[in-house]
């Protein structure tokens, strides 16, 4: 997906900068919000030191960095404002979205969420949780001090943050501390606001040598766990393919034509969230984001068709026991050469479901058979499971008819949102 800047349209006079984050004095129409430096969990260190990734990341001009960075964070539902973070308004989503470096394009709603489609990628904004992803040379993590500070003054308290992202294919290119996952923990674990009230813990899944998936947790400390209600029962399942079918990415691009409600429904998007309230955006020269969402669930897709850095994902927190069917589907319409596949739970939640990393072959009568090669999983303190499972596809796999009807009718009546 190509990259877009567009003004954001924020009155910039009588700001006072802080290191890396800078506040108004008015806090963008919130009088009570403070801005020295404490409050703001910054003055971080930049030393870069030694991850995985260090040893590749030579940037390759031309190459747009697909694989989204992903932070979520929970706060109490007994606390603050009656709208929650949907009480703030779109001068602060904007200042949050600037030290991201990306901007807003388009919203959606409904009585549970507001999703936004973003210059990269897509925000989802619940009353008490916050969801970005972001694409690109983005700097996700650096627009959550001033989430911190916005919600303290709506009387909000924090109680949980994840931060996860596949290795990169140009980890070089990116703008600090997104480089290295260790200056990535670094900058979390030096957010004091954050630090009084969670402790965090990085962790790793898969090949270091191949495709392998980072994520930050950090839980409530001892004090505050005990006064937190039970765990939910939320999931979200992500699907990251590579090297999409070129009859597809041709679909994404501004040449064909089409406007991004005509992508959705050319591609066959359209079909796998039915019911559900689509926003869309395409991007020039090509480039593709949607976010669609029906009831308290939503479903968003990112799609970079370029030969050199063919990519597309798929997300949802779409509760289901069994994620075979949307799975296909989706790989249905993408046909990649090769995916990864992520769960994010609790642990109630995926003791109750089937797992789709579970099994070793995956059968997409349009695209061919996939073969799991790797498959890790962990847990954290908290009760939250993590796997991940890579797939690339066998062409010497000859599919009979017999599989095929049999994929079909595993597929009969299975619903996504």
């Amino acid at each position: 997906m190509s990259e877009l800047v567009l003004n954001n349209d924020i009155d910039s006079s009588n700001e006072t900068f802080i290191n890396d984050v800078n506040i108004s004095e008015s806090a963008l129409n919130y009088s009570d919000c403070t801005s020295d430096e404490g409050s703001l969990g910054l003055g971080f260190n930049h030393t870069s030191s030694f991850s995985l990734e260090d040893e590749n990341n030579d940037y390759v001009p031309g190459s747009f960095e697909g694989p989204e960075k992903t932070m979520e964070v929970l706060f109490a539902t007994d606390k603050g404002h009656e709208n929650g973070l949907r009480a703030l308004n779109r001068k602060q989503l904007d200042y949050i979205c600037t030290k991201a470096k990306c901007s807003i394009l388009t919203k959606s709603s409904n009585s549970y969420i507001d999703a936004y489609v973003l210059s990269e990628s897509s925000m989802f904004i619940y009353k008490h949780r916050f969801i970005m992803k972001t694409c690109g040379t983005t700097t996700l993590l650096r627009c959550l001090g001033a989430l911190i500070e916005f919600a303290d003054n709506l009387g909000m308290e924090i109680i949980w943050v994840r931060y996860n992202r596949k290795n990169l294919n140009n980890p070089g290119a990116q703008l600090w501390p997104h480089s290295s996952f260790n200056d990535e923990i670094k900058y979390l674990d030096s957010h004091e606001k954050l630090q009084q009230r969670l402790k965090g813990s990085g962790h790793v899944l898969g090949s270091v040598t191949g495709d392998h998936w980072f994520f930050y947790v950090a839980d409530p400390t001892p004090e505050v766990f005990l006064s937190l209600s039970a765990p939910t029962t939320e999931k979200t399942v992500n699907i990251m393919m590579f090297d999409m079918a070129p009859e597809v990415a041709e679909i994404f691009f501004q040449s064909t034509g089409l406007t991004g409600k005509e992508m959705t429904e050319k591609s066959g998007i359209n079909t796998l969230c039915p019911g559900a309230v689509i926003d869309e955006t395409s991007f020039c020269p090509c480039g593709y984001s949607m976010n669609a969402i029906l009831h308290d669930a939503y479903s968003t897709i990112h799609v970079t068709p370029e030969a050199q850095c063919s990519y597309v994902s798929f997300e949802t927190n779409t509760s289901l026991r069994d994620y075979s069917a949307l799975i296909r589907n989706v790989l249905h319409i993408f046909r990649p050469k090769r995916f990864v596949l992520t769960l994010f739970g609790d642990e109630g939640a995926v003791n109750n479901m089937v797992l789709p990393m579970s099994h070793k072959s995956i059968l997409v009568p349009s695209a061919g058979c996939y073969n799991r090669s790797t498959m890790s999983s962990t847990s954290v303190e908290s009760e939250v499971c993590c796997y991940m499972g890579c797939y690339s596809i066998d062409d010497r796999k000859v599919i009979s008819p017999q599989e095929i009807t049999e994929a079909r009718l595993r597929d009969r009546g299975e619903s996504i949102c």
